[in-house]
């Protein structure tokens, strides 16, 4: 019974959070340098591991596909394939799990420390709510720049494939480009782009909870750390599952 009530009071904390982070976006005053400074830690700086992650994982695409539409005699649909896997399932989840291992731990390694030196009572002290002024520009900032990460990742995994397709399986350019965007519609963007904006709140309300409830010095850290990072992967499954059920109609 502790474990349930435990269980029920961290799920009433995180969406009590959520609420104040969300209600802080629409009060004064508004902390829009630390917007900017955290787009600019979370978004330019996730931005070379995402280009990778996306540039390799349609390269694997690219061959796998290729060798299981080789045996239907359909290869030239390759680039179709590639596409879709990415912009539907495989840019925003990997995005996001990237994003998510580099910053929901960053969030929760700062912000846990604040809390067990004591900054975050003090900032109370001084009258300052910590959940606008830490809280509010790291969620806002994950949900701008977290679409157009998975945008790029889209698209560099759409040429990771090309690249594979022409070097490897001799499909011409032609061939893979006007296939990859001849089956996108706007219904497969709007899916694919929705992902990443409920996800941003995710990788950063996880980061920020973990992180603002640290205990126990530096082990605590430690722990928030690696929970917020386990948290916030499960939660984007979970979301992910949810948000293709809404979607498509089984």
């Amino acid at each position: 019974m502790d474990s349930l009530q435990r269980g029920v009071l961290v799920v009433q904390e995180f969406v009590l959070l959520g609420a104040r982070a969300i209600a802080g976006i629409f009060r004064k005053p508004h902390y829009w340098s630390d917007v900017l400074i955290q787009m600019d830690v979370i978004g330019v700086g996730s931005l070379p591991i995402v280009v990778l992650t996306g540039f390799f994982a349609g390269a694997v695409l690219s061959l796998q596909m290729f060798d299981t539409l080789a045996t239907f005699g359909a290869s030239a649909q390759t680039g179709t394939m590639v596409s879709l896997s990415l912009v539907l399932e495989m840019g925003p989840v990997l995005t996001s799990l990237m994003v998510a291992g580099r910053n929901s731990a960053g969030m929760a390694s700062e912000l846990g420390s604040m809390a067990v030196t004591e900054q975050i009572d003090a900032m109370r002290a001084l009258g300052t709510d910590p959940v606008k002024k830490l809280v509010t520009p790291r969620l806002l900032a994950t949900v701008v720049v977290l679409p157009l990460l998975t945008i790029i990742a889209d698209f560099v995994g759409i040429f990771g494939g090309s690249v594979i397709a022409h070097f490897f399986i001799r499909l011409t350019p032609t061939q893979y480009w006007t296939s990859s965007y001849r089956e996108l519609d706007f219904g497969d963007m709007a899916q694919g782009l929705s992902k990443p904006f409920v996800f941003a709140f995710a990788v950063a309300l996880v980061g920020c909870y973990c992180g603002m409830n640290t205990r126990g010095g530096t082990q605590g850290v430690g722990r928030s750390t690696t929970q917020a990072v386990v948290s916030a992967s499960i939660l984007i499954f979970v979301l992910d599952f949810l948000i293709t059920k809404m979607f498509v109609r089984a």
